[in-house]
């Protein structure tokens, strides 16, 4: 059968709503960048202007370091993120392999169940949630926010990997068995190394939620030892005056890890993306 040709026309319109889209995107990401760099005149006087010899200034970056902890907030988002993706991917990965693996009575309700979540917003049940962390004595620490964290991204990381396991191979998985191989071997070392490119996916559309999060750690830990980034950046945000250069770079300083992140696993993201789509 002969391969559908695409007009290139139409290749030629995609590429264009792709590149718009792309500027349209990394724009806010562009200017917060420029601007960290340059003085607070030159920020409003000219803030589309790429920083130069009279507007060029650090002063930004020196309040960030030197006042707010911003060091604390930066490795209190650090240990919440990495720690919720780790569970998010641990307990996500076994509730698929077992949703997709083993044949049991509500084995469909189950996963619909699971899959709701991502259609109700878990800040519904904030006043709940609080109270539950007010009662057990969670109220300002990183845990609260891991747990909230994690059970937000539960739900996504189940449907995603759940597909994904349904097409690893039967065969193989019953050779492993008939080797000896346990369980927890075989879902630890012939499933997971398959579905790296799910993994991936799931950690970066776990990360960005969490790493920009304000919501839950303005409510559950705003004390000075639990800010985040994103809260720890309202330090500069004042009634009367702001300091714009402390907080673009603090957003700046930010937005690191996250690209990090995508060139990290860019290419398995892609893959798990254009799997899915053909799925």
């Amino acid at each position: 059968m002969a391969k559908a040709r695409t007009s290139p026309l139409r290749s030629g319109f995609v590429h264009v709503a792709l590149i718009i889209y792309t500027l349209i995107a990394l724009f806010p990401v562009f200017l917060i960048i420029i601007n960290s760099f340059k003085d607070r005149a030159s920020i409003f006087r000219n803030p589309l202007g790429l920083p130069n010899e009279s507007s060029f200034s650090l002063v930004g970056y020196n309040s960030v370091l030197t006042q707010g902890d911003f060091t604390l907030y930066f490795q209190n988002s650090l240990i919440v993120t990495s720690v919720s993706i780790f569970f998010v991917l641990l307990f996500g990965a076994m509730a698929a392999f077992a949703l997709s693996e083993y044949r049991f009575r509500g084995n469909s309700l189950m996963g619909l169940y699971l899959a709701l979540g991502i259609m109700i917003p878990i800040r519904l049940g904030t006043v709940a949630i609080l109270q539950g962390m007010v009662a057990t004595g969670l109220v300002n620490t990183l845990t609260a926010l891991i747990l909230v964290y994690t059970a937000q991204g539960l739900p996504l990381a189940v449907f995603i990997l759940t597909e994904f396991m349904r097409t690893v191979s039967d065969d193989l998985k019953n050779a492993g068995r008939i080797d000896g191989l346990s369980e927890y071997s075989i879902f630890f070392r012939l499933v997971l190394p398959l579905v790296k490119p799910a993994m991936a996916t799931v950690a970066v559309f776990t990360m960005i939620p969490i790493w920009n999060d304000l919501w839950f750690p303005l409510i559950l830990a705003p004390s000075d030892a639990t800010k985040t980034v994103t809260l720890g950046s309202q330090v500069f945000i004042g009634q009367f005056v702001t300091n714009w250069n402390a907080v673009l770079a603090a957003l700046t300083l930010a937005i690191l890890p996250v690209l990090v992140l995508y060139f990290l696993f860019s290419r398995q993201l892609i893959r798990g993306i254009t799997s899915g789509a053909v799925k």
